[in-house]
């Protein structure tokens, strides 16, 4: 896929993505959300103009990649990506993922094996009308036994010009040391937020070392760090939004979460952006992480979260929000 063109409305400071010839906006848009209803890890139902919308307003407005999966919506993320993108004239990098699958009845089952691997491939180049994929993951490392067969799949696939470059989510360093026996790895996607910060201790300082680009999700966890989010509002989520089944979104951690995003928001009201681009940005202070997969559903989110790719942190600022979490611990 050709090098995107940024917006000339936005232009933002690019970060090459570990050891590809990526260069990427500070933040990307996520379509997991966008997936639509009625599936395990859904997040509602959806309509499918507005997410179009959606990501042609995030391109117009400068974010050149885009990050989905099979699963997202059982396909039908894929799908919507595709559709957005086919008479738009910005050329975003697309990145899907593959290991999670589903049956007739939308249960869903994790495999890493060859030809289930096959299968996915050819799936997903379908859905997103594309000859090549620039980053190809691996989504779950599960089977955990399948890494291997999973991992030298994946090679083949590069070796066939399926795929540009390949990368891995939710991996562990043990786990990424196995798949770098087979075949170098380009990237790790791993949630990383002010409330989910296990990765700092060991992982982030081993992709660092070994030239791993880390394009992390969940920066406002999944709405909860946005400043939107209402312990009212939780409670009218849709049944199948898989939310209401987090810990994050329930007692007793949720009070001290909204506690957080209350200064999230004097944060953000200084300098007149959201308690979510807050939150993305603390994110992007780290050295390991290349950009941040940021979720949109609404063409005006988008608009909401943009200053993230440009907005720092002072340290007196950062070093309040580190107080509060020490002195709340989880």
């Amino acid at each position: 896929m050709a090098t995107p063109q940024l917006s000339q409305e936005k232009t933002f400071g690019l970060r090459r993505l570990g050891n590809s010839d990526m260069d990427l906006t500070p933040i990307g848009y996520g379509a997991w959300a966008i997936g639509g209803g009625n599936w395990e890890f859904a997040w509602g139902a959806q309509d499918d103009d507005e997410s179009v919308r959606t990501i042609e307003r995030a391109l117009d407005l400068g974010l050149n990649w885009i990050d989905t999966a099979a699963i997202y919506g059982l396909g039908h993320s894929e799908e919507v990506v595709a559709k957005a993108l086919r008479q738009n004239p910005h050329k975003p990098f697309v990145f899907t993922k593959c290991s999670m699958r589903w049956h007739e009845d939308r249960s869903i089952y994790r495999s890493l094996k060859a030809k289930s691997l096959e299968e996915e491939i050819e799936n997903s180049l379908r859905r997103l009308g594309v000859d090549t994929i620039d980053l190809y993951q691996i989504h779950w490392p599960n089977p955990d036994e399948e890494i291997e067969e999973g991992w030298e799949t994946l090679a083949r696939f590069q070796q066939q010009g399926k795929v540009r470059y390949l990368g891995v989510s939710n991996f562990s360093v043990a786990q990424m040391k196995r798949a770098q026996k087979i075949a170098p790895i380009t990237s790790l996607q791993p949630p990383y937020s002010l409330l989910r910060r296990d990765i700092e201790a060991e992982i982030l300082p081993f992709c660092r070392e070994n030239n791993i680009g880390v394009i992390n999700y969940s920066p406002m966890v999944s709405g909860l760090l946005t400043g939107k989010m209402t312990a009212e509002r939780i409670a009218q989520m849709p049944a199948d939004d898989w939310r209401r089944k987090s810990p994050n979104f329930n007692e007793p951690k949720l009070s001290r979460n909204l506690k957080l995003v209350e200064i999230l928001r004097e944060i953000g009201k200084t300098h007149g952006v959201e308690a979510g681009v807050v939150a993305i940005a603390w994110t992007l202070r780290n050295p390991a992480i290349t950009a941040a997969i940021v979720g949109a559903r609404r063409p005006d989110q988008v608009d909401g979260v943009l200053p993230a790719a440009t907005f720092r942190l002072s340290e007196e600022e950062a070093s309040r929000l580190e107080r509060f979490l020490a002195e709340n611990p989880a």
